[in-house]
């Protein structure tokens, strides 16, 4: 839950894909075991700290919506609206801080690709983790960030206050 005034941000990248099929085209790629396991495991994360979206917007690549599909399956307490953007499929990090300004949840959840997601996670907080993992971002990495602000079309960069960060366990 969101205090008055606040908004929450989850940034994800996408759990471990595979690269069994080198012809497959790369949105295409779905995630492999260790990828599936991150998602659900990230899922029970979230729910147990209590970070649950209210609105997700997701890359429509394979992957991101598979991650998706794999923190859902924890036993979220909230069913957030789910949006699937193209867009966001290797955005800029730009792109993607245009694509969260016009969101309307109090808690988003927003889940790309680096280097565009770990790029927002970098440029969004006042002071970084002090994880040696947040620099290089991995796959399933989660940032998540309180803004004082009373509506997304007021984040800026340097605004958001660091309340978490996590990395699966499977670590790439």
């Amino acid at each position: 839950m969101t205090p008055a005034g606040h908004r929450r941000l989850i940034l994800t990248r996408h759990a471990k894909s595979s690269w069994d099929d080198p012809d497959m085209q790369d949105q295409d790629r779905p995630l492999n075991r260790r990828g599936r396991r991150a998602a659900l495991e990230l899922g029970e994360w979230l729910h147990s700290r209590g970070y649950e979206p209210d609105q997700v917007l997701c890359s429509a690549a394979q992957r991101t919506r598979e991650t998706w599909a794999g923190i859902k399956a924890a036993p979220l307490e909230v069913t957030p609206s789910v949006e699937f953007v193209e867009s966001l499929y290797h955005a800029s990090p730009d792109l993607m801080l245009r694509a969260l300004q016009t969101a309307k949840g109090d808690c988003v959840m927003m889940v790309g690709h680096n280097p565009g997601i770990g790029e927002l996670a970098r440029m969004l907080p006042m002071r970084a983790p002090n994880d040696p993992d947040f620099g290089r971002y991995p796959t399933a990495a989660t940032l998540v960030l309180d803004f004082q602000v009373p509506d997304w079309a007021d984040v800026r960069a340097g605004q958001g206050s660091v309340l978490d960060f996590f990395v699966p366990s499977g670590r790439d």
